[in-house]
């Protein structure tokens, strides 16, 4: 791998602490990052296939431990998939992934990449950035985990709506300043 491991792990840390956590991205993040249960995952894979069988090797990592000690993983993938078109084509074969696998209803996938955009917005709207991260990475989520959190909620869409209200009022030199 032609980056640094600890640099990219470390990198992947710092955006967990200040912008997921720091800035209330994820209400539910602390506790299992605290707990030293989320798992950063890092691939050297280059392509579509190598990405695939690591992706395959994650989720067997996850659903073969106890959530005590892996509640959920990122595998970070800094040399695939930097283009954000292609990482989000990617997706669907993340998806079938998990649908081989027999891991549909027990484990789903979330995307963050450093150019992340929604459909519906500007490329340099700042809302963006509550799925964008140092580099391109696959959080893999235990289902269970996230139907607790769901239902702990009187109103999920009250997370996305603060989150973007949030980014907004900070705008990216805000947000720079916080997670920089």
């Amino acid at each position: 791998m032609s980056l640094g491991e600890a640099d990219v792990i470390e990198a992947t840390r710092r955006w967990i602490e200040r912008a997921v956590i720091g800035l209330s991205l994820c209400p539910f993040a602390r506790k299992p990052y605290e707990q030293d249960s989320v798992r950063i995952a890092l691939s050297d894979a280059r392509d579509a296939d190598a990405l695939l069988q690591a992706l395959s090797d994650e989720l067997t990592h996850l659903v073969n431990s106890s959530p005590a000690s892996c509640e959920t993983t990122l595998l970070v993938h800094p040399l695939a998939m930097t283009d954000f078109l292609d990482f989000n084509d990617f997706l669907e074969l993340a998806d079938a992934c998990v649908a081989a696998m027999g891991l549909e209803g027990e484990v789903q996938v979330a995307s963050f990449h450093p150019d992340f955009v929604f459909a519906d917005e500007a490329p340099d709207d700042v809302s963006n950035a509550t799925n964008r991260s140092p580099y391109p990475t696959l959080h893999l989520l235990r289902e269970a985990s996230v139907a607790r959190a769901v239902d702990s909620l009187a109103d999920p869409d009250v997370v996305y709506q603060r989150n973007i209200a949030s980014l907004r009022a900070l705008g990216w030199e805000g947000f720079r300043r916080a997670t920089g």
